[in-house]
């Protein structure tokens, strides 16, 4: 072989058609050239490692990649356009794509995604085009696209978008085109559209449209100058709903068979008892036109000398043992193993392009004799607390933590040795008592009265008792007359043997 062909030869390979340079680090499988990485239809489930961190377009279609790891896009700040579409995506968590400042195109269109979360978007500052289109989507929450501000382009088209709240497309000054065909909208708000200033294309047909007072808006709007926006075909807004109107043009349907009929609510019993540890349904009828919407709140209670407020709804979901949950859609309070902290005042509202209504409800706890709260021992050198104690048996107390518990059953067992040892100390004392002999005086009458016979001053004695009150008491072991051995011996009438007469006395009855 002649000098220097093995490099004509190499150099001959590289030059062929059709077999692009294979740049170092490229993904297994994938194909990678100049600043592009093709890696469709290769069934991976993840997003492939390896990927240079200087692509600027990246194919992953028709893939089986249901979640994009946190991170695994972070390398890729220089990405321009990525091509997810066609793909077992069922969410995109929240900053997601913060590494993707410089994205302009974003196609996530034939996924399974359900909802999307706030902050998704968030990093595509400069993302002009986004295809969204052919998932399941059902409703867009408020400030979803908040971080879109250059959006151009919002693809949405079949999915099944019931609710678009007021804010949900808020941010997007800059959109053109808003595809919203082909899903289950049956109203839109004046407040969803107004912040889309640089709108250009809207397309609406092909909902299940409900052509009641709250879509009036829509069809004036359209004829005083939203008519620029629509195509010929994006012109049909087909009612569905109610049935008088059904598939009419919102267009020509009058503004005066444009009505709705306010909510009536009505709850019975509107005050119930209900014991610890039960299950409570309570069930709020509502009816209207359109069907209202039902939910049930909690009135919160306002501190003593607050002013009073409007009633609070408890946030929370329905769960064992929720306080104030809530249910939008039966119109049912679903409360499970009541307690005492479920008790209170309750509120029913149903809601409608027509206006509100509110119902009350009030809920009270029963506590049977077996679950009375006892109280608890007074500490010793501090104030005496009245709060009651829960018994251990109760459902009050089985309610309380662990540590509460334990601090309740150890109070009332020194509460049961204080009053054993008080009685052990009684008892002793009385047994003292009987044993030794009586002080002086112990024998005398502590009473007012002297019913048992006549006394005389001899047999009164003047005391003091411990608080130094005085008293007269009467001593039966005195002699009714006091008689001194030297009087007796005196006496003419003993020295002749003659009987003595008894001094006279002074009987006191009292």
């Amino acid at each position: 072989m002649a000098p220097g062909a093995p490099a004509l030869l190499l150099l001959s390979l590289l030059l062929l058609p059709g077999l692009p340079p294979r740049a170092a680090g490229c993904p297994a499988a994938c194909r990678c050239y100049s600043a592009t990485v093709e890696c469709g239809a290769l069934r991976l489930r993840v997003v492939p490692p390896g990927i240079p961190p200087g692509t600027q377009t990246l194919f992953l279609q028709d893939n089986s990649i249901a979640r994009l790891e946190p991170g695994i896009l972070a390398p890729l700040a220089s990405l321009r356009h990525l091509y997810l579409h066609n793909n077992s995506l069922h969410a995109l968590e929240s900053g997601a794509f913060r590494a993707q400042s410089r994205l302009l195109e974003l196609a996530l269109t034939g996924n399974q995604l359900r909802g999307l979360r706030v902050g998704a978007f968030a990093g595509l500052a400069q993302l002009r085009v986004l295809y969204l289109a052919g998932n399941q989507l059902v409703q867009l929450l408020d400030f979803t696209f908040l971080h879109l501000q250059r959006l151009q382009e919002l693809h949405l088209q079949e999915n099944s978008i019931e609710l678009l709240e007021d804010q949900a497309l808020a941010g997007l000054s800059s959109l053109a085109l808003l595809d919203l065909s082909r899903n289950q909208l049956g109203t839109i708000s004046r407040e969803a559209l107004q912040p889309l200033a640089s709108l250009q294309v809207l397309r609406l047909t092909e909902n299940p449209w409900r052509c009641d007072c709250a879509l009036h808006w829509l069809g004036a709007w359209i004829k005083e100058g939203g008519q620029r926006l629509l195509s010929s075909r994006d012109k049909k807004i087909l009612c569905a709903e109610p049935p008088r109107l059904a598939l009419q043009s919102l267009l020509e349907v009058s503004g005066s068979s444009l009505i709705c009929i306010p909510p009536s609510v009505h709850v019975e019993p509107l005050e119930v008892t209900a014991n610890l540890g039960e299950d409570l349904r309570v069930a709020c009828q509502a009816s209207g036109y359109p069907q209202p919407l039902v939910t049930w709140r909690k009135v919160a209670r306002p501190p003593e000398g607050a002013p009073r407020t409007e009633a609070q709804p408890e946030v929370g979901w329905r769960g064992p043992g929720g306080l104030g949950a809530s249910d939008t859609g039966s119109g049912m309070l679903f409360l499970t193993n009541i307690t005492l902290a479920h008790a209170g005042k309750y509120e029913c509202e149903a809601s409608n392009a027509g206006g509100a209504a509110r119902v009350p409800f009030q809920l009270l706890v029963n506590v049977s004799r077996q679950q009375q709260l006892v109280p608890a021992p007074p500490a010793a050198g501090g104030p005496v607390s009245h709060e009651p104690l829960p018994e251990a048996g109760s459902m009050a107390f089985r309610a309380l933590g662990l540590a509460t518990q334990t601090a309740i059953a150890a109070a009332i067992a020194l509460l049961a040795l204080t009053a054993l040892l008080l009685a052990t100390m009684i008892c002793r004392r009385r047994r003292r008592r009987k044993k030794a002999p009586g002080p002086p005086g112990e024998g005398a009458l502590f009473v007012n009265d002297y019913s048992d016979g006549p006394c005389t001053f001899a047999q009164l004695e003047e005391l003091r008792d411990e608080r130094g009150h005085e008293m007269f008491v009467i001593d039966r072991s005195k002699p009714l007359f006091a008689e001194g051995p030297a009087e007796a011996a005196e006496a003419p009438g003993v020295a002749q043997g003659l009987p003595l007469q008894p001094p006279s006395a002074y009987e006191i009855h009292c």
